[in-house]
C-alpha cells in the first residue's frame, strides 16, 4: 500500500481541544474532547477520538501541528507567571521611560523581579553611542541569581539592527546564572524600544510554563505512539518548531482566532468574509481578507500591556455555548458569564442545573445534542427572549468590527455556532461549512512556514532595490531554516517604512515569506 502523507491539527483552548486528521485538502476525521489542566490528557483524548476513526493511518501522519491558547491565557489570568529580572541596556540614553512604565498593577505585582539600568548601545546606524559596560550587567546578574530570580529579558536600543549588544550581555548573564531563561528583546519586536521590551518581559515571565506545556504536549504525542515532528502555530498563522515556541511562547499569543479564520477560508473557499468563531466561553468575530485574518493597525495589548506585535484585529464578546442565561431586571439576558468547560456537568441537557445558552438552543429545537426533555419546563416567551438577546448581541459586535456598510457572508465555526439560528443584521448570508465545529484545528492543520525580516536598512548607501533584494532572501532563508521546503518559498508581503525622523535614506524594510513544511513536500 501507498504510505500517505498526512497532518493532524490540534487546537488546545481554554475549553476545547480539537483535533483533525487530514490528507490534502481532505479531511478524514475529526474529533472535540474538554480541554483538561494537565493539557496532556485532553489531548491524548482528542487524538485517541481520531485514531478511533483512523487507526490504519497512524504510520502516515507526517507532521502534527499544535494551536494554543494556553500562554496568553495565564498571562491575561495573571496565573502561572515567573518574576522577570530586566536588563536594559541603553544609558547614559533611554532611560526616560522606565521599564514597566504603563503596566497594569496587578501585572506588575506578578511580573517585575528587579530592573537593572546598564551602560551601552547604538544609534540607528548601528554605531555605538557607548561600550557595554559588562561590569555593570555582571553585577545585575549576580544581584539577581542572589534574589532567586533566573527569567532575564534584556533589552537594547536598536537592538534589531545591533543584536550583538544583548548577546553578549547574555553571554555575561549566563555564566553568572547557568539555568537562565533569557528572552533578547532583539527576537520578539520591531525597533521601537519600549514595545519591544514588554514583549521580552511578557516572554520571560511564560518562559518556565511554555517548557511545561510544550513537554506535556511532546508526552502526550510520544504516549500516543506518534513519532512526527511538532510544530506550534503562532501569531501570524505560520508554524514554528516546540523549541521556539518553548523559547517565545510570546509568538503563539494569538495563534488561536487566527487558526480560526484560517481554517473557516480553506473550509469555504472564500477570502472576503465575517467569521465568528463561537466556543464555549466567547464569540470571537474576526475578518477574512484575502484568504488571511485582517490584522489590527493599531498598537496590540496582551493582558493589558502594550506590545508591538501585529496580531488579527478580533472582537471577543461574552456568549458561548456555557454562557449563562439568567433574567436580570425583567429580561433574559445570555453571558457573559460561563460554566466554560464544566457544561457537561452543569447544563440542563447534561443533568446539570444551570440554565445555559446551549440549552436554549436545543429547547428551541437549533441543535439536538443531550436530552431535550429536561428542558420542557422553559416557556416559548423565555426561549424567544433568551435567543433575542444572543442574537442582538452578535449582531452589535459584528456592527462594532466592521469598517463600511457593505454585508458580508457571515462564516460560523466553532462549536457553539448552533446557538445562532436566524439571520443576523450586517451579513449577507451565513454559511456553516463542514467540519466548522473544528475549523480551529483545520487552521493549525493548513499552516505553512514562514520566515521574517524586520529591519532598517541604509537605502542611500545600498541602493533600495538591493536592499529589498537583500530582506527578500533573508527572510526566505529565515522560513527553510524554521522547516520550509526550500525552493517552495514565496515573499507574501513587503512593507516599507522610510525614517523621516532619521537619517534620509534609513528605511525599515519589513518582509514576510512562507512555504509548506519540509516534512509534507512532494
Amino acid at each position: 500500500m501507498t504510505k500517505r502523507s498526512l497532518r493532524l491539527g490540534i487546537d488546545v483552548g481554554g475549553t476545547n481541544t480539537d483535533a483533525v486528521l487530514m490528507h490534502g485538502r481532505e479531511v478524514i476525521a475529526t474529533a472535540k474532547t474538554f480541554t483538561t489542566a494537565d493539557v496532556r490528557s485532553g489531548v491524548i483524548n482528542a487524538v485517541n477520538l481520531i485514531l478511533a476513526q483512523a487507526g490504519s493511518y497512524r504510520p502516515d501522519i507526517d507532521a502534527v501541528m499544535i494551536g494554543t491558547t494556553q500562554f496568553v491565557n495565564a498571562f491575561v489570568q495573571r496565573r502561572d507567571l515567573t518574576p522577570v529580572a530586566t536588563i536594559r541596556v541603553s544609558l547614559p540614553k533611554g532611560d526616560g521611560v522606565p521599564p514597566f512604565a504603563g503596566w497594569p498593577d496587578d501585572v506588575i505585582e506578578a511580573v517585575r523581579g528587579q530592573v537593572y539600568m546598564v551602560g551601552g548601545g547604538s544609534l540607528y546606524t548601528g554605531k555605538d553611542y557607548a561600550p557595554l559596560d559588562e561590569d555593570a550587567v555582571r553585577a545585575a546578574a549576580r544581584d539577581a541569581r542572589e534574589r532567586g530570580l533566573n527569567a532575564v529579558a534584556i533589552s537594547a536600543n536598536f537592538a534589531p539592527i545591533r543584536p550583538d549588544l544583548e548577546v553578549r550581555s547574555a553571554d555575561i548573564v549566563r555564566s553568572e546564572i547557568p539555568d537562565a531563561r533569557i528572552t533578547l528583546s532583539s527576537e520578539v519586536g520591531g525597533i521601537g524600544l519600549i514595545d519591544r521590551e514588554n514583549a521580552a518581559i511578557i516572554n520571560a515571565s511564560l518562559a518556565a510554563m511554555a517548557d511545561r506545556v510544550i513537554q506535556s504536549l511532546q508526552q502526550a504525542l510520544a504516549e500516543l505512539k506518534i513519532s512526527a515532528p511538532i510544530f506550534i502555530s503562532q501569531n501570524d498563522g505560520t508554524l514554528i518548531t516546540t523549541a521556539a515556541a518553548a523559547a517565545l511562547p510570546i509568538l503563539t499569543c494569538s495563534a488561536g482566532p487566527t487558526n480560526s479564520i484560517r481554517g473557516a477560508a480553506f473550509l469555504t473557499g472564500l477570502e472576503a468574509a465575517i467569521v465568528a468563531d463561537i466556543g464555549g466561553t466567547t464569540t470571537d468575530i474576526g475578518f477574512l481578507v484575502n484568504g488571511f485574518p485582517r490584522e489590527t493597525t493599531a498598537a496590540n495589548y496582551i493582558g493589558g500591556v502594550r506590545t508591538n506585535f501585529r496580531m488579527p484585529d478580533v472582537l471577543s464578546i461574552g456568549i458561548g455555548g456555557g454562557s449563562l442565561v439568567r433574567e436580570v431586571g425583567g429580561r433574559w439576558q445570555v453571558g457573559p458569564q460561563s460554566v466554560g468547560y464544566r457544561l457537561q456537568q452543569e447544563g440542563l441537557i447534561f443533568g446539570g442545573d444551570t440554565l445555559t445558552a446551549s440549552d436554549v438552543a436545543v429547547a428551541a429545537g437549533q441543535a439536538g445534542i443531550g436530552d431535550p426533555d429536561r428542558l420542557r419546563h422553559l416557556s416559548t416567551a423565555t426561549i424567544k427572549a433568551a435567543l433575542d438577546d444572543l442574537h442582538a448581541r452578535i449582531e452589535a459586535g459584528i456592527d462594532q468590527i466592521k469598517v463600511n456598510s457593505a454585508p458580508l457572508p457571515l462564516i460560523l465555526v466553532g462549536g457553539g455556532n448552533i446557538l445562532v439560528g436566524r439571520d443576523l443584521k450586517g451579513a449577507s448570508r451565513i454559511i456553516r461549512p463542514d467540519h466548522a465545529e473544528v475549523a480551529n484545528a483545520v487552521g493549525a492543520a493548513i499552516a505553512l512556514v514562514s520566515g521574517r525580516v524586520d529591519k532598517l536598512y541604509d537605502t542611500n548607501a545600498q541602493g533600495r532595490d538591493a536592499a529589498l533584494a537583500q530582506a527578500r532572501a533573508e527572510a526566505i532563508d529565515a522560513a527553510v531554516a524554521a522547516g520550509a521546503a526550500a525552493g517552495a518559498v514565496e515573499i507574501v508581503e513587503v512593507t516599507e517604512l522610510p525614517m523621516t525622523h532619521m537619517r534620509a535614506g534609513s528605511t525599515q524594510i519589513r518582509v514576510r515569506a512562507v512555504g509548506p513544511l519540509a516534512a509534507l513536500d512532494g
